[in-house]
């Protein structure tokens, strides 16, 4: 049962159903119709999808996979990290730290991660701040997630029943040790599902690397398509690798949830038998 709304009746799910259906429908009819435009103007013709079958191609574009993967990867470590301060001082009791947490992750949540790319990239500068490239994309990405993974580790943290805190104390641990060693190991396990959603998102945000010329996956891309005039080829191989990688870690998602359901289903049925 969702917590965020309430489970559809009868006459919703039939709505949805047929919604689902007419939805498949003109998605199947779209992609029907773009292969017959690609047929009549030449675009499917053998010739020009022979290159993708060489491995100099594959090799320039995993090129950029890996350029992807590493901003991606640095961008959500430092993300993870600075969130994690930021819902401790949410859920601080000094005024003087939860306030200005709070109001960084109430303001950064809602600016565009490209308008922080912006910033990074014209108006740092000006100041005498000129980062290098690959930070011109990681910074962005950085102070933007980070308000998202924030949030994500307060609600693990405030799923914790209060009696495990209560329990850390009672067996004299000071309260950064109670938080350390009791609380956020548990917030982590509940959570993971969502910060890998997160990690997601995240992974495509790096496309924005196309604005500071990081030779991310689209980048590279960009460059291969000027060079051997395959717009079209060029951009639905790079497209089948994001779906690829993303459609992977949605599944790794959605196992970790699965696991984690069952966890606690277990767990609840050893408490009621005790």
């Amino acid at each position: 049962m969702s917590v965020l709304f309430d489970e559809p009746g009868p006459k919703a799910r039939r709505r949805i159903r047929v919604a689902t259906v007419l939805g498949v429908l003109a998605a199947v009819a779209l992609a029907v119709l773009a292969v017959r435009q690609f047929a009549a103007n030449g675009q499917l013709d053998a010739a020009r999808w022979q290159p993708y079958a060489t491995w100099p191609m594959w090799r320039y574009l995993l090129t950029g996979l890996w350029s992807t993967v590493l901003a991606a990867v640095v961008s959500a470590a430092l993300s993870m990290a600075f969130g994690l301060l930021l819902a401790l001082g949410r859920l601080s009791h000094r005024r003087w730290i939860r306030l200005p947490a709070a109001a960084y992750v109430e303001v950064v949540r809602v600016v565009p991660a490209l308008l922080l790319v912006y910033v990074v990239l014209f108006a740092l500068p000006r100041y005498g701040l000129d980062l290098p490239l690959f930070w011109k994309l990681a910074v962005p990405l950085t102070v933007s997630n980070a308000a998202a993974f924030a949030e994500i580790f307060r609600a693990g943290i405030n799923s914790v029943e209060r009696g495990q805190t209560e329990a850390g104390l009672a067996v004299g641990l000071t309260p950064f040790q109670t938080m350390r060693l009791v609380v956020l190991p548990q917030a982590a396990r509940r959570v993971l599902p969502s910060i890998v959603s997160q990690s997601v998102g995240l992974l495509k945000d790096t496309s924005l690397g196309f604005v500071v010329s990081y030779g991310e996956l689209l980048y590279s891309g960009k460059v291969l398509a000027a060079y051997n005039g395959l717009l079209i080829q060029t951009y639905l191989v790079v497209a089948l690798i994001y779906l690829a990688v993303n459609v992977s870690l949605s599944k790794l998602a959605r196992t970790l949830e699965a696991r984690q359901a069952g966890t606690l289903i277990r767990f609840s049925r050893r408490t009621a038998r005790a």
